[in-house]
């Protein structure tokens, strides 16, 4: 169960405001750069970004992957 409360958010940040590729270092320096989400939020990311793939997150679409988050339907 993901207990992510920005979904949406987090999605649409990945996939409209970060730049690829990206390291883990890079995404967790962007979240803790991020003043609309929650400390909940930021923590969560932080705990379910698993290890980086070699050469670094490639698209939104692998980092969603990795934490296990599929784009909301409207």
């Amino acid at each position: 169960m993901i207990n992510l409360k920005n979904v949406k958010g987090t999605v649409d940040h990945l996939k409209t405001h970060q730049s690829y590729p990206a390291t883990k270092a890079d995404l967790l320096k962007e979240c803790d750069d991020l003043s609309d989400f929650s400390d909940e939020d930021k923590e969560w990311f932080k705990a379910h970004l698993g290890e980086e793939p070699e050469g670094g997150y490639k698209s939104a679409e692998e980092v969603m992957s990795a934490l296990g988050l599929e784009e909301p339907q409207e």
